[in-house]
Parts: C-alpha cells; sequence; structure tokens
C-alpha cells in the first residue's frame, strides 16, 4: 500500500508525456448548428443546406441549419457572435451581413471583430439588366440614351443599400447620371415592375435575372466581375466596357465566433476547399449562378475587410446611410 502513492505518481508523470488529442482530431463529437440569416429557400439556405450536408459527410457528424431572419440579418449576427468559440455554432456570413450592412448602417456587431472567417464559398455577380423598351445593347450606348434624355428612365432597387442599389450608384457616379429611383422590398418586386415597364434599369444577382435574360424579357449590357461569367460568356464585364473598379459580387461564406480555435477553422476551411473542388456540388452551385471562390481562412478575413471598406467609402460619398 506504501507503494500506491509513488505508482501513481509515476502513472501521472507518463501520461503527461502522452500527446493529448488536439481539439481538431476529437471535433466535432456532437451536432453542429449552422445559422442561416434568412427564411427557408434562396441563395443563403441553398449555402446553409449545402455546405452543412458537405461537412456532414465529411466528418461523419450532423450539421444542423437554423434559419433566422429578421434586421437584415442582424439577428441572426448576434445570436453567432454570442456564441461559444467552440466550433459547435457556425453562421453563413454573406455580403449583407459582412459587406454592406456594416457600410449603410450601425450594428451592434463588428463583422470582423466579432467573428472568425473560416471559409469562402463563392459568389454570384450583378448584372445590369434594361427593360427592352430602352434603345441600348451596352454601357456606352446606354449612357449616351440616358444623358439625352435626363428624367426619362425610372431606375428600381431591392432595396436602399443592399448590394443592388450600392453596386448602381458605383456605376451611376463612374459615368456621370442622374437617377430617379425606386426603392422595392426585396429584388423580387423590382423585377416584377422591370418586366411591366414600370421601371427601366435594374441591377441584380445574376441568378435573380438569368430566367428572364434567357426568355428574352430583360436585356443585360454589363456583369460585374474579373471576367465574363459562364452562364452568360458572350457578355461583357464592366471593366472590358471601360469602368474598372466593378469587382463586387454577391458572396456566401461560413464564419464563426471570434476566437474559434485555430485547428478547428483549418480543419473546416479544408473540408469545405476539398468539397468545392468536386464536380457535383460546382453543379449544384451553379443553379443558384454561384462560382466557387476556395480561400484560405487569412484571405477570407482580408476579402471581407476590403469589402466593408470598398461599399462604406461608396456609401459615404453618396450620402447612403439608414440611420438618417
Amino acid at each position: 500500500m506504501k507503494n500506491h502513492p509513488i505508482a501513481l505518481a509515476s502513472f501521472l508523470a507518463a501520461a503527461a508525456l502522452l500527446p493529448a488529442p488536439s481539439a481538431a482530431q476529437s471535433y466535432p463529437s456532437r451536432p453542429v448548428k449552422i445559422i442561416v440569416p434568412a427564411q427557408p429557400g434562396g441563395g443563403l439556405d441553398l449555402i446553409g443546406r449545402t455546405i452543412g450536408g458537405e461537412l456532414g459527410r465529411a466528418l461523419a457528424q450532423s450539421f444542423i441549419v437554423e434559419n433566422i431572419s429578421g434586421a437584415g440579418g442582424s439577428i441572426a449576427a448576434m445570436a453567432a457572435a454570442r456564441a461559444a468559440p467552440d466550433g459547435y455554432t457556425l453562421m453563413v456570413g454573406y455580403v449583407g451581413t459582412h459587406g454592406t450592412n456594416p457600410a449603410v448602417r450601425k450594428l451592434p456587431y463588428d463583422a470582423i471583430k466579432d467573428f472568425t472567417p473560416i471559409a469562402m464559398v463563392g459568389g454570384t455577380p450583378n448584372v445590369l439588366v434594361l427593360n427592352p423598351s430602352v434603345p441600348a445593347t451596352d454601357l456606352k450606348s446606354f449612357v449616351e440614351y440616358a444623358k439625352k434624355n435626363p428624367g426619362k428612365l425610372n431606375w428600381a432597387t431591392g432595396g436602399v443599400g443592399l448590394l443592388n442599389h450600392l453596386a448602381l450608384e458605383q456605376f451611376r457616379a463612374a459615368a456621370g447620371l442622374e437617377a430617379v429611383y425606386a426603392h422595392y422590398r426585396g429584388i423580387g418586386p423590382a423585377i416584377t415592375d422591370l418586366l411591366g415597364g414600370q421601371t427601366h434599369v435594374l441591377m441584380p444577382g445574376l441568378a435573380a435575372a438569368l430566367p428572364h435574360i434567357r426568355a428574352g424579357k430583360l436585356r443585360p449590357i454589363a456583369v460585374t466581375g474579373l471576367k465574363c461569367h459562364p452562364l452568360l460568356p458572350n457578355l461583357a464585364t464592366f471593366e472590358e466596357q471601360g469602368y474598372k473598379g466593378f469587382v463586387g459580387v454577391q458572396w456566401y461564406g461560413i464564419v464563426g465566433p471570434a476566437k474559434l480555435p485555430a485547428e478547428i477553422t483549418k480543419r473546416l476551411n479544408a473540408e469545405i476547399n476539398k468539397s468545392l473542388a468536386s464536380p457535383a456540388l460546382r453543379e449544384r452551385l451553379s443553379g443558384e449562378a454561384i462560382e466557387p471562390m476556395p480561400m484560405a481562412p487569412e484571405e477570407f478575413g482580408a476579402f471581407m475587410r476590403a469589402d466593408i471598406a470598398r461599399w462604406t467609402a461608396l456609401a459615404r460619398e453618396r450620402h447612403i446611410s439608414l440611420d438618417d
């Protein structure tokens, strides 16, 4: 019996020399929640459920989507920011929650400091479309027509301060055009009135506009990004038509609360990037015109900071604020 303390001490000393399992090796040991800042359906929900399914298969654990809508994504963002940084609460962060919203309104969260960037998933460009009654087929002819006919065109947006509004303002500033805006509550009603001829100019995400473009009911004249989109290979970019800096996209990624362990972040990033290389996943994302944009966590963080800076500068220049 007297030898027991010595034996115990020897055992503990030997155990201390054994490599302890890392957080990443044991993660995830229970279901993981992915917060989607929108109601079921649409691009955000697609990303959450698609990436959740991919991670579930790769990591042999359940990834459960929780839809939290309201306040432009702020309610969902706060829920994610306040969660324990253990990898069991993730969020679909996108251009709204981590790009344009910080540029045009005061938020109850810091889009950079309160989150850990995990992985960029992909993005869809914005496309400048016209009602076919407008006699223009490219940016040059459109600008000429707009300047010769001041006040004749009605410009539409899906809402003040959203990406489709800010992108139009970026173009309007670059081209020196005046505009009379009709701000709608969502891109759907804006497209409906554009189709009906009540408005003439809109710059939605490609996924929303594509069916109407293919049907010949809307005329595309330019697309954002640095290269032509594969779904519209003959449509020139803004860059190709002489307007530089039009790189904004409707992007989607996965974020977690601040101070997420680096090992967990890297493991999730690796699995998501591996999935993005899959032809099957690429085909599924193409249904929303989303092109994969794999990045390392550090790259994704830098991308978000640059996006916020871009839209903040534009919003200040054009005096766009939802707090006024």
